[in-house]
C-alpha cells in the first residue's frame, strides 16, 4: 500500500513538472508574440486589429490575454462608437436648408446623442489604459506592446474624442437655426439655398446662425479627413 506521503511527493514532482514545462514554452511565446505585433500591426498602415487565430492563440500563450486588451478595446469601439457615430453623421448631415425645419426632431437626437458618444470612448479607454498599465512585460517586449497600443487603442481613441465637440456644435448650430426660423416662421422664407427675411432687424442674428452651421460644416469635414488619416495611416 502507497502511503499519503508517497502520492503527495509524487504529485509535488509532477506540478515541478509542468511548471518547468511551461517555464520552457515563455520564451518561444514572447518571441512569437513580439512578431506578431511587429508584422500584423506595427508594419502595417493604418489601424490594424487582426484577431488572433487558433495557432497564433496557441503560439503566443497566455500573452492572448495581454493582446485582448488591444482587440476588446477595438472591438467595443466599433460597436458602440465607430458605428453609431457614422449613422449620427448621415443622420445629422443636411442636404437642403428646408430640412433645418422639417427634420429639427432629428437633430436634437442626434446632438443629445454625440455627447453620450465622447463619454463612451473617454470610459472605454480608461479601461484600457488602466489594463495596459498594470501589465508587468519583460523588456523586450515592452516597447513592441506599448508601439501597438498607441497605434490601435490611444490614436483611434483620441481621434474619435477630437471629432465630438465639431461634430456637437455643428448639430447644436442645426438646431439653433431651425428654433429661430421656427420662431419667426412668418416673416422668414427659405428659397433654395437662401434665407429671406422681410424683417430687417432679424437679418444679422439669422446671418450669424446660417455663418456658424458653415463653419461647423467644414470643421466636421476636417476632422472626418483626420479620422480616415488614422485608420488609413497618412
Amino acid at each position: 500500500m502507497v502511503s499519503g506521503r508517497v502520492w503527495a511527493r509524487a504529485a509535488g514532482v509532477a506540478m515541478l513538472a509542468v511548471f518547468l514545462v511551461a517555464c520552457d514554452d515563455e520564451p518561444a511565446e514572447r518571441k512569437a508574440f513580439i512578431t506578431f505585433l511587429q508584422t500584423r500591426i506595427i508594419d502595417k498602415q493604418g489601424l490594424r486589429v487582426p484577431h488572433l487565430s487558433d495557432d497564433e492563440a496557441k503560439s503566443i500563450g497566455p500573452y492572448a490575454k495581454q493582446y485582448a486588451i488591444i482587440t476588446d478595446f477595438n472591438d467595443g469601439l466599433d460597436r458602440s462608437v465607430a458605428k453609431p457615430m457614422a449613422a449620427a453623421i448621415e443622420r445629422g448631415a443636411v442636404h437642403s436648408l428646408s430640412e433645418v425645419v422639417t427634420r429639427h426632431a432629428d437633430f436634437v437626437v442626434v446632438r443629445d446623442g454625440v455627447a453620450l458618444l465622447r463619454g463612451t470612448v473617454e470610459a472605454q479607454l480608461a479601461k484600457a489604459d488602466a489594463a495596459h498599465a498594470a501589465l508587468k512585460q519583460p523588456d523586450d517586449l515592452k516597447p513592441v506592446f506599448d508601439e501597438a497600443y498607441e497605434r490601435d487603442v490611444t490614436l483611434p481613441a483620441q481621434a474619435f474624442t477630437d471629432i465630438c465637440p465639431d461634430l456637437s456644435e455643428e448639430l447644436a448650430a442645426i438646431v439653433d437655426l431651425g428654433d429661430f426660423l421656427e420662431q419667426h416662421k412668418d416673416v422668414i422664407k427659405i428659397n433654395g439655398a437662401a434665407v429671406e427675411s422681410s424683417d430687417p432687424s432679424l437679418q444679422p442674428h439669422l446671418a450669424a446662425l446660417v455663418h456658424a452651421l458653415t463653419a461647423k460644416n467644414e470643421a466636421i469635414v476636417r476632422a472626418q479627413q483626420h479620422l480616415r488619416d488614422v485608420m488609413n495611416g497618412t
